[in-house]
């Protein structure tokens, strides 16, 4: 958690940079959408639907001290990976000007010079979808033997690549030097696993591995989440493409706006995901359900925990957050308003976005990738249906229709984490379900609380500093939180405690 915290800062820094140097300028849109490309490569082909697939097969062979099958499998899944994201980058390459007139970013193509521009931008982040590839593969093997620090540490590297391209190439090149900053940090993100990687490896093969049934394995989990992530990058380029033909800058609100809300998803449920998954798979491999269900239900409570303050705070404080954070330079106050109005529906569905994610790694863990990935893509499909209508709506009441898309992203995933939440119980035969509602309910309560008290507090320090105003929010929000569940006798809490203090005994 604490290398998740560093990487989002890291995220956070080079954002507050971006957001100086451009604003939120019909540029950055272009290089937005320009990046949607190469992410949707990664995550495609190694992303998460490979970490999911990948990770359950080769942990099965670690667990029973079969090492070398499980080298054999990963450096078939290496070679085929690479082999996938260079040809998907050619063809990319080649059919970029289609691309972008008509399905990234049709708002962009009626001017001729920020066509151009997305077309040169989307080309040159195309090598870092590769590089990412790769990387991805890394993380899942060296999760796999339970090293977590280096791999949570690599995103702080891609953000790292990024802020020299701000500093160092920008000046320079303008909205290009962001783009090699991307395939820097696509670069670091890689390098930085290596020493790791070579502490493990056995014996690595050029095999492609055709004809073994552990690669068909994996194969045959991946595509129902391949199915998925297909879809959910639809989404994300069908707001993409609604965005363009909104105000300018509408694109740089929702995608400020859903990363602001995805660094508390990340410090708060990928990091629980990510060191829970093996754990969960290793249990499920030794037929061990009922501490499955025991270290799910946990998981669960202990996301929730964080999460719904999390949720509160930001949609309360979203504007002074994003004033402090982000309006100096060229980025000006309509700029800040573009952005929090995101924000703010993107945070509704902060707790939603948080469960899906524990509860999609669970059934990945058991070996199960159909259920989550038939749940996501319906969920999907109707984010896509509400994104239209939404935005169409929050427009003829005159709301800035772009947080029509972010509200649509919250239900889809608020309905997509519940139906989630149905199907485990009834795979694991019950999931102590009546004792992660009662914290559901004390943790809401406690928000309630904390809510009415930053309110409370912001109507009297109303003309004063921003920082002031936001700093006294967070002290008197986090603070009284804390208090209400120490006093409700928090189990979590008294579980932190413990295991703090046996770290510092020894």
């Amino acid at each position: 958690m604490v290398a998740f915290i560093f990487s989002q800062l890291a995220g956070l820094f080079r954002r507050i940079l971006v957001a100086r140097l451009f604003g939120a300028s019909i540029e950055l849109d272009a290089f937005i959408a320009a990046n949607r490309v190469s992410e949707t490569l990664f995550n495609l082909i190694a992303g998460g639907a490979l970490g999911s697939a990948f990770i359950p097969i080769y942990s099965s062979f670690l667990v029973k001290g079969d090492n070398k099958s499980a080298w054999k499998l990963a450096s078939s899944i290496g070679n085929l990976v690479t082999l996938i994201l260079t040809l998907l980058a050619i063809v990319t390459f080649i059919f970029s000007p289609q691309i972008v007139k008509y399905a990234l970013a049709p708002g962009l193509a009626s001017d001729p010079n920020l066509f151009q521009l997305t077309i040169q931008l989307l080309r040159i982040q195309l090598v870092s979808s590769i590089l990412f590839g790769i990387s991805g593969l890394m993380m899942g093997i060296l999760n796999s033997h339970q090293v977590f620090l280096v791999p949570a540490l690599t995103p702080a590297m891609y953000q790292v690549g990024m802020i020299i391209g701000v500093y160092l190439f920008s000046p320079h090149l303008g909205i290009y030097g962001l783009a090699w900053g991307v395939v820097l940090g696509a670069f670091l993100h890689l390098l930085l696993q290596i020493p790791s990687i070579f502490k493990k490896v056995k014996k690595y093969s050029f095999s492609f591995g055709f004809g073994n049934q552990d690669v068909g394995q994996v194969i045959k989990l991946m595509i129902p989440r391949l199915l998925g992530v297909a879809v959910v990058q639809l989404n994300f380029w069908v707001n993409s493409a609604l965005a363009t033909n909104m105000t300018a800058g509408s694109l740089v609100g929702i995608d400020y706006g859903f990363s602001l809300m995805l660094m508390a998803q990340a410090i708060i449920a990928q990091s629980a995901a990510t060191a829970m998954m093996p754990t969960l798979t290793s249990q499920f491999a030794l037929g061990k359900i009922n501490e499955v269900r025991d270290s799910l239900a946990k998981t669960l409570r202990g996301v929730l925990l964080l999460s719904v303050p999390a949720s509160v705070g930001l949609i309360i404080m979203a504007k002074p957050l994003i004033t402090f954070l982000y309006q100096r330079g060229n980025f000006t106050s309509h700029s800040t308003d573009l952005v929090a109005w995101a924000l703010i529906w993107y945070s509704t569905g902060l707790i939603g976005h948080s469960l899906v994610e524990i509860l999609a790694r669970a059934f990945y863990s058991l070996h199960n990738t159909r259920t989550p990935v038939t749940i996501g893509i319906i969920a999907m499909l109707l984010n896509v249906v509400l994104s239209f209508s939404l935005s169409a709506l929050f427009s003829k009441v005159g709301w800035m229709p772009h947080g029509g898309l972010a509200l649509a992203n919250s239900i889809a995933t608020l309905l997509e984490a519940i139906t989630l939440l149905f199907f485990i119980r009834l795979r694991l035969n019950g999931l102590n379900f009546q004792w992660i509602l009662k914290g559901f309910f004390q943790f809401l309560f406690a928000s309630a609380c904390m809510g009415f008290i930053i309110l409370s507090l912001f109507s009297i320090l109303g003309g004063k500093q921003v920082w002031l105003v936001l700093l006294s929010g967070l002290l008197s929000g986090g603070g009284s939180y804390l208090i209400i569940i120490v006093l409700m006798k928090n189990p979590e809490l008294i579980s932190i405690y413990r295991v703090l203090k046996e770290k510092f005994r020894g």
